[in-house]
């Protein structure tokens, strides 16, 4: 049970944040937003804006520096006069201050030709396509045996169709950047991101410069939840403004504007068709899936793939089909896919279990299989049935009364639910090195980034143990681009992939030391490549179990989450008291999921109508108040040298399933639209 390692510097405002780095000279970027939904930009007015005093540039597509394709069109700022969404970024200013920075993009005339937008996501929409692929690589459509006919011959049948809507990440910190060009031609970013090797090679691809001139600096990270993943326009509008000012620049993006520029998940519409036997041995899973994209920047959530590797069955189907609107582009928000994807699958198991009569636990251990359905592959470690019975033991499951709607406690109705937890344990290529000091203290250098998570502790421990030293005699340092190039913090593979480096770096330092450690110190590194390429074939995943007590006002329809209970199979735990924090915050962010969140789309405008933290609701204290989650103990070999899965997302994967099927319970009404609100829910009570 560690504690943060960079704590105290934490809580006294020592650790520094992307604008918070003293640079002399520093001037401020404003940004300029598209008031129309659609069409093409006729003019840019600067001249009142430049008459304004300490104004000391305007940048757009009229006089902007051309830039070189990255492969992320939201990235080609001010390349074009198309507007392709509300609220994309048309126009920047430079000043000598904030207030006067805004100020003049207030001032900044900026005329349009434009049409009317489409931005409404519907199934039956002329537009939608079959992509290639959806995130990261997956195919877009998978079949098995006939799950039609299957379906149609099937005992017990659910056919359902859920949908989750538009939901914004929000961190603390907002995605911001420091940028500051030095006389060598060279370009350093101090900027909020998740991997800044992805960065560094990114931007100097997009600026034309060599990686190696380009300097990303980010070792505290106000949390991303995915926006963060890769870098969004920001970034250029501080690069290209100090550019051509010549001075450092600092933007930090507004909350408001955050909702157009920094990503969101997509709004999803899926149907699920579940065919079992009397026994409610599954023989069908269909899982159709309708989403959007931007005209500018294709992204496919994986929405549908939980389900091809969740439950056995011998017929099955999935897809995706996207649509291109003019909105924002989506991007990845805590566990993209499971997330939306398991709240609909794990919602139908429940309505199964209703109409087949089954406990919802039974139901889901009678379905559990020990390869994955699709691939055939074996799964290196699949302790979901462990996590449901541990889970039911410690929540008191045996006493629930099945029918709905009978638990009533004044004008409050009662209910409890279920739902399953899965996330995959990805891994990529890291390196690290890792160094011995005169002084008899190490000093492990990678890329990382530390974006909330606990993850500085975490490979400080690691490394430790690697080396067979105390905790105290090991430094861990990370968010630099300098240092050994490291994948994102994404994906609940930051520990996995890194740590699996700084052992290896370890292992090989230690291999070297012979008694006293040279005045120079002494130095080995490792990189992992090789090493994952040579890994046997598993299916690698986490599983959880997450279960829920609701209240339900039958007066007013107000969701109330009395407590929460989460036991996850995630391999080894590093360090207990930040694994906890996380998947405690996951559950948390299912709450918000569940009851609160959606960023609600003006259909004549096009643009989000609730921007700020005011009207976008999340979770506060509040809102949670009884929330606990641990683990079974699982040793997967299968893994990497620490035995590690990850734990950053699972935690919100079935959080919203298991509070809606509580609901279901307490009222006997399933919603089956997210997020519940007394405005779904009273009319049907």
């Amino acid at each position: 049970m560690t504690d943060r390692l960079e704590s105290r510097e934490k809580v006294t405002g020592e650790a520094r944040y992307a604008v918070e780095y003293p640079v002399e000279g520093v001037a401020y970027a404003a940004a300029v937003q598209a008031t129309v939904g659609r069409g093409e930009i006729t003019s840019v007015g600067t001249e009142e804006a430049l008459r304004l005093p300490g104004v000391l540039a305007v940048l757009s597509c009229e006089n902007a520096p051309e830039l070189r394709e990255s492969g992320d069109a939201e990235l080609a700022l001010f390349q074009s006069r198309t507007v392709s969404y509300r609220g994309q970024f048309v126009a920047a200013v430079v000043a000598e201050t904030l207030d006067t920075a805004r100020e003049a993009a207030r001032l900044v005339r900026v005329e349009y030709a434009s049409e009317p937008p489409d931005v409404e996501l519907r199934a039956d929409h002329p537009g939608l396509y079959k992509p290639e692929k959806v995130n990261p690589v997956f195919p877009s459509d998978t079949a098995q045996g006939d799950a039609d006919e299957a379906f149609a011959k099937s005992a017990v049948r659910v056919e359902a169709t859920y949908t989750t809507p538009a939901e914004h990440n929000n961190p603390m910190e907002p995605h911001a950047t420091l940028a500051q060009w030095h006389d060598d031609g060279t370009l350093t970013l101090y900027d909020s991101n998740q991997g800044a090797s992805g960065v560094q090679k990114t931007i100097a691809g997009v600026l034309g410069l060599e990686p190696s001139q380009v300097r990303v600096v980010s070792p505290h990270v106000g949390g991303g939840f995915g926006s963060k993943g890769a870098p969004r326009p920001n970034v250029l509008v501080a690069a290209l403004g100090a550019r051509a000012t010549g001075r450092p620049v600092k933007f930090a993006v507004p909350r408001q504007q955050m909702f157009a520029t920094t990503g969101y998940r997509t709004p999803t519409i899926q149907r699920i068709r579940l065919g079992a036997d009397e026994d409610g041995h599954l023989d069908a899973i269909t899982h159709e899936v309708v989403e959007q994209t931007s005209v500018l920047q294709e992204f496919g959530e994986q929405t549908a793939v939980p389900t091809r590797m969740m439950y056995k069955a011998p017929h099955r189907r999935t897809s995706h089909r996207l649509v291109r609107l003019n909105v924002p582009t989506p991007s990845w928000m805590r566990a993209p896919g499971e997330t939306p994807g398991m709240f609909a699958l794990e919602s139908a198991m429940d309505e199964l279990a209703v109409a087949a009569g089954i406990d919802p636990i039974e139901l889901r251990v009678r379905n559990d299989t020990g390869h994955e359905p699709e691939s055939g592959l074996p799964f290196s470690s699949r302790n979901l049935v462990a996590c449901l019975r541990e889970g039911a033991a410690r929540f008191g499951w045996a006493a629930r009364d099945p029918r709905p709607g009978v638990r009533r406690m004044g004008r409050k109705l009662l209910g409890t639910g279920v739902a399953s937890s899965t996330y995959p344990a990805y891994m990529r290529p890291s390196e690290a090195t890792a160094r011995a000091e005169p002084d008899g203290t190490f000093t492990v250098r990678v890329a990382a980034a530390d974006i909330g998570t606990g993850a500085r502790t975490a490979l400080t421990l690691i490394a430790a143990e690697a080396l067979k030293v105390e905790l105290g005699r090991v430094r861990v340092e990370v968010g630099d681009s300098r240092f050994p190039k490291a994948p994102v913090a994404g994906g609940s593979m930051g520990t996995s992939s890194w740590g699996a480096a700084v052992v290896r770096a370890c292992e090989g330092l230690r291999g070297k030391l012979n008694g006293s450690v040279p005045p120079e110190g002494l130095e080995a590194s490792a990189d992992t490549t090789d090493e994952l390429k040579g890994r046997d074939r598993y299916a690698r995943h986490a599983f959880g179990a997450q279960f829920a007590d609701v209240e339900v006002d039958a007066d007013t329809g107000e969701v109330r989450v009395r407590r929460m209970l989460g036991i996850f199979a995630a391999g080894r735990i590093v360090n207990p008291k930040t694994a906890r924090s996380q998947l405690i915050g996951g559950m948390t962010m299912g709450i918000g999921m569940a009851l609160h969140e959606e960023s609600v789309m003006d259909a004549e405008f096009g643009d989000f109508l609730n921007r700020d933290l005011a009207q976008y609701h999340v979770p506060a204290c509040a809102d949670v108040r009884d929330i606990e989650a641990d683990w079974v103990e699982e040793s997967d070999p299968h893994l990497n040298p620490m035995g590690t899965k990850g734990i950053g997302e699972i935690g919100i994967v079935g959080a919203a399933a298991a509070i809606a099927n509580a609901v279901h319970h307490a009222t006997g009404v399933r919603v089956r639209d997210l997020p519940i609100t007394p405005p779904r829910l009273l009319p049907r009570l």
